[in-house]
């Protein structure tokens, strides 16, 4: 048994200490994994059923101390007050450091001019003072990175950015270019702050994406409204919603009518009407009349809890470019320190460059040290990925992780379910054999939950008769019986395996509920269920890109006529859902396949396929195996899942080639000799800056999202 707890870490931002986090919390012994949740600052801990959340938290708290300074550790549910530190408080040291060194500056470069332009004797500042000064001042400027470099050699956290720039500026100290080494820490403290600003702004445009939280809910009790927290409100409990409130909680309206916003949930801008008895989402907002809403899910179970959940959590399943970044940051640094070295051995010995002294290697090997920050790296690619998360769930589409984002985007083979999934899933009978057939399959089908038992019994208005001894056999039908005969109601095969021929009728397309009683074929109930208007052209147009497939359980007519409407697609038939599984495999290459379906005989294959995508109606089953989920129903949404995720692939493809790019030209430079240690600066804090920005681009481009636009695999 395991239990899930959020911890907050307010205030960390840096790249390398979030992947290092991760990795200790995993080894205590009492958590069994580990995931930060980069956008929201939140680290989620699967601990052991036996922990102690006193001690789990010093001991988490005590692994984020050791990395960063400032940083707020607590439980998410715990109200903890926060104090942000502004530039002057969290860089004071560098402020004074900065003030040493103008006063040197001044004693040592401008009052010689001053003596020299105005014949006035001012006392000028030795070089032995000048070079005191220089180093006083630069204790204090490198002091923060020199308190955690400490911190981080006790506990055996020896590589990481401040090795490097520590390394760097005192090599460069060491050989006299004080003013290079002391810009690099100015420029590397003032871009610091600058990249925290820039991380703080992404992260606040993503979190503003799904901002669908709800305070309070209204409750009607005795004819009084009373205000309760919504995880307070039972099943059962009438809401009273007032324009311009969001929906806390699922429900069925039972008095009023009014327009909804669903903006915020599907992504459609038109307004939706809603009237008594209509079912309604939480998380929309009431933009009419007062409605009074029955509630019929708790706050854990309903749309607007899961869709928070899963948008924060989405970060627990990361994608394989995250993954590998974060193995890549683990090694780069001691490598990058490796090669620092080599550099300036093969100098010492070699001299390739005709230098005729080390210090220009040294000089050279600082400037590499500066350059090789893994920040513009670490930190991108994973926002791309939130981004791309968000904006989906902006437009309807819920990722459950940022791996199935990447994947999707390999999807070569797409398998689609016909009812509720092309169709409306709205079953009306369109024909039957007799009152008698009609009379029986709803006295029989009133006990199944199927759509098209549901269709059967509302259209009925005959006086049912009672039925025991009920057998549901998914798939083929219901079986029951009345003063001891049999009475089945099912398919074609369900009847055969039950020893009753149906007669061999010509019948119109549709699907087929056919009776039987006391072993004698009685009649059958023709339904219907009519494509999607969305259907067609969205079908067609993946079918350009991808190998399309229909996979249902229905007869071979039905299944024909949908597939011919929808371009000509190939499709398999009367299956079962076993059947489903096997002839997905059949089809199914070794490239990445997706399947999507909504109902509970399709969640084996929902879970089976390497992505599996529930319409929003889908049974709770089928949500929960799903990896996608989109809200609306609307099929034209899985086009656009495809566009945001091949975007967002796109934009952390050009942070990783471009920070890759820009640091092997600095690098070569300043291995030849060609680079200024203060233009290094632009390739460690300068490019992560460029790529964070260049991360959130998918949340404002519009483009993509409303034109069908192949974009490049990267």
């Amino acid at each position: 048994m395991t239990m899930v707890r959020k911890i907050k870490m307010e205030n960390l931002t840096c790249s390398n200490c979030i992947a290092k986090v991760e990795r200790r919390a995993k080894r205590l012994d009492y958590v069994n994994s580990a995931s930060f949740n980069f956008a929201n600052q939140v680290l989620l801990v699967d601990f052991k059923d036996h922990y102690d959340e006193e001690i789990a938290l010093k001991e988490i708290k005590a692994i984020v101390d050791i990395l960063e300074d400032n940083i707020v550790t607590h439980y998410i549910e715990d109200q903890v007050e926060i104090t942000h530190k502004t530039f002057i408080g969290e860089y004071k040291f560098v402020l004074i450091g900065i003030f040493i060194i103008l006063l040197d500056l001044i004693g040592y470069r401008l009052f010689p001019l001053l003596n020299h332009w105005f014949n006035i004797n001012i006392p000028q500042i030795g070089d032995l003072v000048g070079s005191i000064l220089y180093w006083v001042g630069y204790g204090f400027l490198i002091s923060k990175m020199l308190i955690l470099q400490i911190k981080g050699i006790k506990n055996f956290n020896i590589f990481n950015e401040n090795t490097l720039m520590i390394i760097a500026t005192v090599a460069a100290m060491a050989i006299g270019q004080y003013e290079e080494a002391i810009a690099v820490v100015i420029f590397y403290s003032v871009g610091e702050f600058l990249q925290g600003r820039a991380v703080d702004k992404s992260r606040n445009e993503v979190a503003s994406l799904v901002n669908l939280r709800v305070d309070y809910a209204n409750v009607l009790i005795d004819g009084e409204v009373v205000v309760k927290e919504p995880n307070q409100v039972e099943i059962g409990d009438v809401l009273v919603v007032k324009n311009g409130e969001r929906i806390p909680l699922d429900g069925v309206i039972v008095q009023g009518s009014t327009s909804l916003n669903t903006s915020e949930l599907t992504g459609e801008a038109k307004l939706k009407t809603v009237n008594r008895g209509d079912k309604i989402l939480s998380g929309n907002i009431n933009v009419g009349d007062i409605i009074h809403i029955e509630v019929t899910k708790s706050y854990e179970n309903s749309t607007l809890s899961k869709i928070i959940d899963l948008i924060e959590n989405s970060t627990n399943k990361k994608s394989k470019r995250e993954l590998l970044i974060t193995k890549f940051a683990k090694v780069y640094t001691p490598i990058i320190v490796g090669l620092a070295v080599l550099l300036v051995l093969s100098g010492a010995i070699f001299d390739w460059r005709n230098e005729n002294s080390i210090e220009p290697y040294i000089y050279s090997a600082a400037i590499f040290l500066v350059i090789s920050c893994p920040c513009s790296l670490v930190l991108s690619v994973p926002l791309s990925y939130y981004a791309g998360i968000g904006t989906a769930a902006k437009h309807g589409i819920l990722f459950k992780g940022s791996s199935y984002l990447h994947s999707i985007t390999e999807v070569e083979t797409i398998a689609l379910d016909k009812t509720g999934t092309l169709t409306h899933g709205d079953f009306f009978i369109q024909e039957y054999s007799n009152d008698e057939t009609l009379k029986l399959a709803a006295s029989i089908e009133r006990y199944s939950n199927h759509p098209i038992a549901k269709a059967i019994v509302d259209f009925n208005h005959q006086e049912v008769l009672d039925v025991n001894d009920i057998q549901e056999v998914p798939g083929y039908g219901i079986k029951g019986s009345i003063d001891g005969k049999i009475l089945l109601a099912g398919s074609k095969s369900f009847l055969a395996k039950n020893k009753v021929i149906v007669e061999d009728e010509k019948l119109p397309v549709g699907s087929y509920t056919f009776v039987s009683f006391d072993d004698q074929y009685i009649g059958y109930i023709i339904i219907k269920d009519e494509l999607k208007e969305t259907s067609m052209q969205t079908v067609r147009d993946l079918t350009k890109e991808y190998d399309t497939v229909m996979l249902t359980g229905d007869n071979e007519k039905s299944a024909r006529d949908i597939a011919m409407q929808l371009g000509g697609i190939e499709y398999y038939s009367e299956l079962l859902p076993e059947d489903k599984i096997n002839q997905f495999d059949n089809i199914r290459t070794n490239s990445v396949s997706m399947y999507v379906g909504d109902g509970i005989n399709d969640a084996p294959l929902l879970k089976n396929a390497d992505i599996g995508v529930s319409m929003g109606s889908a049974s709770d089953i089928a949500i929960e195996v799903s990896d996608v989920i989109i809200i609306n129903n609307d099929i034209r949404l899985l086009d656009k899942a495809f566009r945001i995720a091949k975007k967002t692939r796109l934009l952390s493809a050009e942070n990783i080639i471009f920070s890759i790019l820009v640091k092997v030209i600095f690098l070569a430079m300043s291995a030849i000799g060609l680079m200024w240690m203060w233009l290094s600066i632009f390739a460690d804090v300068g490019v992560a800056i460029l790529c964070v920005l260049n991360a959130l681009r998918i949340i404002y481009q519009k483009k993509y999202l409303t034109e069908s636009k192949k974009v490049k695999k990267v």
